[in-house]
């Protein structure tokens, strides 16, 4: 009997269901497979360096399945329609009577994989949720309606989660010799070609790294993670939003170490560890958004009654915020960091979406894709979701006439304008209350930019603006 696991947005060996499902006993043969398909990750709004990062991702997949003595067998493909064919292919010409694989939930994804198990309904197909510790579907309002506010929604996935939290599947055993013949591996790695990647110096696709990363943060972070996780100029957040989009990290694994170290408790332990576990529930919340609403996936606006906003189609205006250069030195320097880095802070990302979609008025459709293009941790459910909360067009959106002065949000949090000086080095030389927003003769003297919009003016242009969409 052979068993294949099909890797998607999972590349890892650790807490992976289908892969555990697929080695849980030697009683069969476990052959594994996963498709390169750039030509649909770039229709997806997926950038250069975030595919090469999968790359790596799967070059390093490969490995530890190899260590396991699983053959994975990578093969690059055009699109999920191509997929589905050649899965088919591979079921056939190597007999195999059982398919597992862990749920993507985007809409394209979904119809992918319905289709599939149609097709190969003579087998055996049985699919995971590692994405979500409660699945989809499975938290509803008293009228059986999906959530569409957070706070009600956290309060049932707590009440569901309590005393239920499960500890992390261990990797699998290595397969037996046994069970892998030289001839059927050479076989199935006929069409294997393994991918090539370069180094990026900031991030690590690999296991081990994620594994650090999450250890780290636990062990020096995360009981301070309330105070300061607004702070850019710190490194006090968990930066494990990369690892979690990729899949090399489950979010299982984050909540467990959590919970762990939270006198296992989810809420009412420590207040750090609380706010982080806060912010794992906000993800599944858009994850189970996108779901029970699929339009979301097609970048339709949550608020249908905000699905026509006159919203200014500026390119200048808007080359202008993705280059960094409007003036405002807060939004200016978390654009710069997301140049540099592939990453941006999540206090930055809500001062910089509601400074396109309030003060520029321009769609977040736009900024949704260029953060898509260029974030190394672009996942759609929290990107969207995140970008239709500052836009107010969302479910428990931020409410329209909520728009951060990205002034008084720098002297804030970056109180001594120490990251404004990181990514704005003409700043440098200004005296710290000066550099949240110099003066004429200050920008013209250091060489920074005029502000592309007066405050008070483009909030009340924005306000104008929404308040006409409800008459």
């Amino acid at each position: 009997m052979t068993r294949l696991v099909w890797f998607r947005t999972d590349l890892r060996v650790h807490d992976h269901p289908a892969l555990t499902h697929s080695r849980r006993d030697d009683d069969a043969t476990t052959l594994a497979v996963t498709f390169v398909t750039e030509p649909q990750w770039r229709q997806h709004d997926l950038g250069d360096r975030r595919i090469n990062l999968i790359r790596q991702g799967i070059a390093a997949l490969d490995d530890a399945l190899n260590e396991l003595n699983i053959p994975l067998l990578v093969i690059p493909l055009a699109s999920f329609a191509d997929c589905e064919s050649k899965l088919i292919e591979l079921v056939a010409a190597f007999d195999v009577q059982e398919l597992n694989f862990n749920i993507e939930y985007e809409v394209n994804e979904r119809h992918r994989d319905i289709r599939l198990v149609k097709a190969l309904s003579d087998i055996t197909i049985n699919r995971f949720h590692d994405q979500c510790l409660v699945p989809p579907g499975e938290l509803t309002t008293q009228n059986g309606d999906p959530y569409r506010v957070y706070s009600p929604f956290r309060k049932a996935w707590l009440k569901r989660m309590d005393h239920q939290v499960s500890t992390p599947l261990p990797k699998p055993d290595a397969q037996p010799d046994s069970l892998l013949s030289s001839e059927l591996k050479t076989h199935w790695l006929s069409e294997h070609q393994r991918p090539t990647f370069d180094t990026d110096e900031l991030w690590d696709a690999t296991e081990t790294a994620a594994h650090d990363r999450l250890k780290a943060f636990i062990d020096n972070d995360a009981l301070h993670y309330d105070q300061r996780r607004d702070l850019p100029d710190l490194d006090a957040t968990s930066r494990l939003s990369f690892y979690l989009a990729m899949g090399i990290l489950s979010p299982r694994q984050c909540i467990y170490s959590a919970w762990q170290h939270n006198v296992c408790q989810l809420i009412g332990g420590e207040a750090g560890l609380d706010s982080w576990i806060n912010e794992l529930v906000w993800r599944e919340f858009y994850r189970h958004l996108i779901v029970a609403y699929p339009e979301l996936c097609k970048h339709k606006a949550f608020r249908k009654d905000y699905q026509n906003i006159p919203w200014r189609d500026s390119e200048s205006d808007f080359k202008r915020w993705c280059d960094g250069e409007t003036g405002y030195p807060i939004v200016d320097a978390a654009m710069k960091q997301l140049a540099e880095t592939g990453w941006m802070h999540n206090r930055l990302r809500m001062i910089t979406a509601m400074f396109l979609t309030k003060h520029l008025l321009i769609d977040w459709h736009w900024g949704e894709k260029f953060f898509s293009q260029n974030l190394v941790d672009a996942d759609l459910a929290a990107n969207n979701g995140g970008w239709q909360w500052s836009a107010s067009t969302g479910a428990d959106g931020a409410p329209y006439f909520r728009i951060f002065n990205p002034i008084t949000q720098s002297e804030k949090f970056d109180k001594q304008g120490l990251f404004l000086a990181r990514y704005l080095p003409e700043l440098r030389g200004l005296a710290v209350k000066d550099r949240h927003f110099p003066t004429p003769i200050m920008r013209e003297h250091v060489g920074y930019p005029s502000p592309i919009v007066e405050h008070k003016t483009a909030r009340e242009r924005a306000l104008t603006t929404f308040k006409n969409m409800e008459t």
